[in-house]
């Protein structure tokens, strides 16, 4: 999972400000490159402490902050919530009382945790996809199912109707099946779907 779009969130904890960010990153390379852009926006920040997955890459950094306090709960919440190619990205301004480790652990992984709250998660979902070549009969009688049971459906008017579309249950082929008196869509590939979790 990950998230639809980039979500932050602000905690205040003993004076010290915590913003969260989360954001969809596909490669190491976009998650630095998010890094600092976040570093420089926030110039003046006593920390900037992240965690990137993507696949089987695992990053973490405290970024100054004692060993272990930061990055790795950062991580761990990540990890518990099934994130993946996403980053999480707090920034802390320090208000003058000090948290301890435990504290830290608490204020970072709670930092986190609240801004998911706010976060739309998805997953990427494939979908064989299909080619469907009817006259416009045919086309009229099925036209209707097609809109509101197919994903990512496109029609083609020409001598014939042509539909190109994504089923998420083979169980629909059978009604399709019905709608065309037995003409059977051809698979063509696969169709990638962003599909809302949460």
């Amino acid at each position: 999972m990950y998230p639809q779009e980039e979500t932050n969130n602000t905690l205040i904890i003993e004076k010290s400000r915590f913003i969260c960010f989360l954001k969809q990153v596909k490669t190491e390379q976009e998650y630095r490159e998010y890094l600092s852009e976040i570093r420089k926006k926030y110039y003046d920040a006593s920390h900037v402490c992240s965690a990137f997955i993507c696949g089987g890459i695992r990053r973490s950094s405290d970024d100054g902050e004692p060993s272990g306090t930061a990055g790795a709960p950062i991580l761990n919440v990540m990890e518990k919530n099934g994130l993946d190619q996403s980053c999480a990205l707090v920034v802390r301004y320090f208000g003058g009382i000090k948290l301890g480790a435990g504290g830290l652990i608490r204020a970072y992984s709670g930092s986190v945790s609240e801004c998911l709250k706010k976060t739309v998660l998805c997953e990427d979902c494939v979908y064989p996809r299909y080619e469907l070549k009817l006259d416009y009969e045919s086309a009229n009688r099925i036209d209707h199912y097609l809109r509101n049971n197919a994903i990512a459906l496109t029609a083609d008017y020409d001598t014939d109707v042509t539909y190109r579309f994504a089923l998420d249950d083979e169980r629909k082929i059978e009604k399709i099946k019905e709608f065309t008196k037995g003409i059977i869509p051809q698979i063509i590939g696969e169709e990638t779907v962003q599909k809302v979790v949460k």
